[in-house]
């Protein structure tokens, strides 16, 4: 209804834009910020590495929760993003095991060099945009929130991008995984000796 609307009367988007509460613009330059940080090679901690994905993951359980949890869709639109977000991880992981090239794991810091990508920019507009539009479908026409099949596609695009983010944090946890393999095999240990 949203792309209808803009196309019929592209005139309702300085409306909608003029309703938008002042905070969700502050919201989406944080967010901007942070992607936009992620650009340029840089160095973060394993904690770090884990905690965007985990926040974003959190923003689309709550885009959901929001959106349709009042209209009792909840359990099945949760279940449907759980479900595609690990079918697009183990996908994403089955055709990229490894992590970027270029990314470094220093086990004494634990710490990652990892070199900058628009993907996670990408990602954090998919969801917010997705949050924001969703948001905006359900001002516009409040029947939606019970409309299972709504419910069901942006659960599914929500799991799309959450399952990208976990297969991208998955592969720094397997780098871990092997370089602390690797330190423990004998002949590892006896080359640095």
């Amino acid at each position: 209804m949203l792309a209808n609307l803009l196309i019929q009367q592209p005139q309702m988007l300085g409306a909608i834009i003029q309703n938008t509460p002042y905070w969700v613009w502050a919201l989406l330059a944080g967010l901007i910020a942070l992607g936009a940080s992620q650009l340029v090679g840089r160095n973060v901690s394993l904690a770090r590495a884990t905690v965007m994905p985990l926040a974003m993951t959190g923003l689309s359980v709550y885009g959901l929760v929001s959106a349709f949890g009042s209209a009792g869709q909840v359990g099945t639109s949760v279940g449907a993003w759980l479900v595609a977000a690990c079918a697009i991880a183990g996908l994403a992981l089955w055709l990229q095991p490894a992590a970027p090239s270029g990314t470094l794991y220093a086990a004494t810091s634990r710490s990652f060099y990892i070199p900058g990508s628009a993907m996670p920019l990408g990602l954090i507009l998919g969801i917010f945009l997705t949050k924001y539009f969703v948001g905006v479908e359900l001002a516009l026409q409040p029947a939606l929130a019970r409309d299972s099949s709504f419910a069901l596609q942006i659960a599914l695009l929500y799991g799309v991008f959450n399952g990208l983010f976990a297969a991208r944090a998955l592969r720094l946890w397997l780098l871990v995984r092997r370089s602390a393999a690797f330190a423990a095999t004998p002949t590892a240990s006896s080359a640095s000796a």
